[in-house]
């Protein structure tokens, strides 16, 4: 299975914005560290923010571009949109959102090692393409664990587009998230850019 394996705080560094969402990930970054620190071509400016979308979600190139044509091809709102939606509707990322990981790194190894359930079957593929109405659990194995315990513990969910029963272990991705929901510091329009060129 391809993953990013590098330093999360140091390739949050060097992007200048926190994509792997710990809290401490920023606290060694000064000023000339990041790459949005120096002058940069119109085309420097979205390569760089393409790397930090792909950072945010865990995503290698191939796949990344894989998801950039699937977007392209779509009628309703826009590319740019399509593209967050298709990322945000990955089991992996939602599985962060819902509280049961306090990483998309721990959220994917999680759904690799077959502690998630799908609508009451077990699907291990971090990839996976999560439809609205969907229920995602943890398996009676997991539920035992003391970490995955915790994390919900510690979760608030502010998403309006997950509806949380973390006392029963599950979630519903209830609808498609709008733009304006989504947790991420990103100009999509920049990207689509990058790939239109």
């Amino acid at each position: 299975m391809a993953r990013e394996r590098g330093p999360r705080f140091k390739q949050c560094r060097r992007l200048g914005l926190n994509v792997s969402g710990h809290p401490k990930a920023m606290n060694r970054a000064v000023k000339g560290t990041s790459r949005a620190d120096k002058k940069l071509s119109e085309y420097g400016v979205r390569l760089l923010e393409k790397q930090r979308l792909r950072a945010y979600y865990g995503v290698l190139e191939k796949q990344f571009r894989k998801y950039v044509e699937d977007a392209f091809k779509t009628k309703e709102g826009t590319t740019g949109e399509a593209l967050l939606i298709r990322l945000e509707s990955r089991l992996d990322n939602l599985v962060y959102r819902m509280g049961f990981a306090n990483s998309i790194r721990a959220a994917r190894q999680m759904v690799n090692h077959g502690h998630i359930l799908v609508n009451g079957n077990k699907v291990d593929i971090p990839s996976y393409k999560v439809e609205p109405g969907t229920n995602i659990s943890l398996t009676e194995k997991a539920r035992k664990s003391p970490n995955y315990i915790e994390n919900i513990k510690a979760h608030v969910n502010t998403l309006p587009y997950i509806e949380s029963n973390l006392d029963e272990f599950k979630a519903v991705y209830t609808r498609y998230p709008q733009r304006n929901e989504l947790p991420i510091m990103i100009n999509e329009n920049l990207i689509v850019e990058f790939y239109s060129r």
